[in-house]
């Protein structure tokens, strides 16, 4: 991706006058690298809004105009405000013809939809969002694209597998390191409650679960009073009248 903006040179030096030039809505700037010298430069912010979101930027080759002079450079650094997160100062750096350049590239998933893994569960773990590549000026990429269509649940993709431009090289090269897997589904089990717990429950009045077909295995207070009630009324019925003694059969003189 090439962007062209344009720049003016600038004579600021202090605090002061940096921060006039940012009420302005200029941002302040740095060219450096080649065989010229360092160039102070101011670029508006409002030129900057379209790119400066993106991912790539600092990936980003730019046609930077300069008061009518073109030079192809490259965002190296950006420095944000603390409260108000706006961009405060970019550095960046001449681009020469064949050069190599190492940079951070993003690294975008399509096809998560077609993926086997993820449809049956299993969870994208990105162990890599950008990947360090060494790059020619001419040939860099805006993204690193990994398509997972037909990955199912532990699959592991790593750098070998990933299709790279042309004369661009990973700059970790002792092993072939992991981008990202497919791993399978978490389930977490709720732990369950100790039996004094539920024994405390049903102390304090009330009523305990019980299966189908049985009684409470911990009673209500209603529920003592209600058996006791019942205890007293089968007592009551099996006590017995005492037996009346048996008569004695007068002898015949």
């Amino acid at each position: 991706m090439i962007n062209n903006l344009k720049a003016t040179k600038r004579v600021s030096k202090t605090t002061g006058e940096l921060n006039s030039l940012r009420a302005k809505g200029f941002i302040p700037a740095v060219l450096y690298g080649g065989e010229n010298p360092n160039l102070k430069i101011s670029i508006e912010e409002k030129r900057l809004k379209t790119i400066l979101v993106s991912d790539a930027f600092l990936s980003t080759i730019i046609d930077l105009d300069i008061d009518g002079k073109t030079e192809k450079v490259i965002p190296r650094d950006i420095s944000y405000h603390v409260t108000s997160d706006k961009p405060i100062h970019i550095d960046f750096m001449r681009v020469a013809k064949g050069s190599r350049i190492i940079l951070q590239i993003p690294v975008i998933f399509k096809n998560n939809k077609d993926c086997p893994g993820l449809k049956s569960g299993g969870v994208l773990n990105i162990v890599r969002r950008k990947i360090e590549l060494s790059c020619i000026a001419e040939n860099i990429p805006e993204s690193i694209e990994i398509d997972l269509a037909n990955l199912e649940i532990g699959a592991s993709i790593k750098i070998s597998s990933v299709k790279l431009p042309e004369n661009a090289k990973p700059t970790i090269t002792d092993r072939d390191f992991v981008v990202a897997t497919i791993a399978a589904p978490t389930i977490v089990k709720e732990p369950e409650k100790p039996a004094e717990e539920t024994l405390a429950e049903g102390a304090d009045g009330e009523t305990t679960p019980a299966a189908d077909g049985q009684e409470s295995a911990v009673p209500t207070k209603e529920g003592d009073a209600a058996k006791k009630d019942e205890k007293g009324k089968e007592a009551a019925g099996d006590k017995k009248a005492p037996a009346k003694p048996a008569e004695k059969k007068q002898e015949k003189k």
